[in-house]
């Protein structure tokens, strides 16, 4: 029986970093304005603002408490990671065990939602909320335009930082791909929901256009993925091919 581990991690690459890649790549160059302007005008209205923006279960639940649950995990990862490293007898042998899936789950996690603040800062892109169109003083200019003079503050609401949270648990599906096939799709699934509920409900907030999300979805993956291929893709090949010379033998 013949393997080819190089063969098939290629094909993987091509799957998951190429095609996040190439859409990446076809925003930048048809950015979908009208799409974003669309649909935020149907969650604004004139004598209210946006559907969202003084909802307590939007604000203090969606956006800080789901925020705050989610950042205990990356933390969590650290500490099991720490006690590893511990020499005593009540440490699960466990956390041991998989030193490298808890410095993949802390540094996906991490660097999914870390990367935002700096983005936004660099692009300087203005919340639905502060522009003329919905009632603030600030003008439009999409990602790719030359940014309009700034009338009150610079904005930083590219890409969308919230659902980032939601989105850095595609870190799961990859950390479960080469041991659980049904792990794996539920953790796509969950992450699929929770990123779009949270991106969504801060759509309805006016904090973000849809692109936003779009993107931060597709940042989110190709961090996970990248760290997946130099982290954990290797061993599970290795494993593969260890199991193939064994039934060769």
């Amino acid at each position: 029986m013949s393997f080819n581990c190089f063969a098939i991690n290629k094909k993987d690459a091509l799957l998951f970093l190429g095609v996040p890649l190439l859409l990446m790549a076809f925003l930048l160059i048809f950015e979908p304005v009208s799409i974003d302007l669309w649909i935020a005008d149907h969650l604004y209205t004139h004598s209210t603002g946006f559907i969202g923006r003084r909802s307590f279960f939007l604000e203090n639940i969606l956006h800080e408490r789901v925020k705050q649950a989610v950042y205990l995990i990356p933390l969590s990862a650290l500490i099991g990671l720490l006690l590893s490293y511990c020499k005593l007898t009540i440490i699960p042998v466990w956390l041991r065990n998989h030193r490298r899936d808890l410095v993949y789950i802390l540094l996906a996690m991490g660097l999914s939602t870390g990367i935002m603040p700096p983005l936004k800062r660099i692009t300087a892109v203005q919340c639905p909320w502060s522009l003329e169109r919905y009632g603030g003083v600030e003008h439009y200019s999409s990602l790719m335009q030359k940014r309009a003079p700034v009338v009150k503050s610079a904005g930083q609401c590219w890409p969308g930082g919230h659902a980032s949270v939601g989105f850095s648990f595609f870190a799961f599906f990859f950390l479960f791909r080469d041991k659980s096939a049904q792990r794996a799709k539920k953790a796509l699934k969950f992450t699929l929901t929770l990123g779009c509920l949270l991106g969504f409900g801060r759509m309805l907030q006016g904090a973000h256009f849809l692109s936003h999300n779009v993107w931060t979805m597709l940042i989110d993956w190709t961090i996970c993925a990248a760290l997946y291929f130099v982290m954990l893709a290797p061993q599970a090949q290795e494993n593969i091919a260890t199991s193939a010379s064994s039934e060769q033998g």
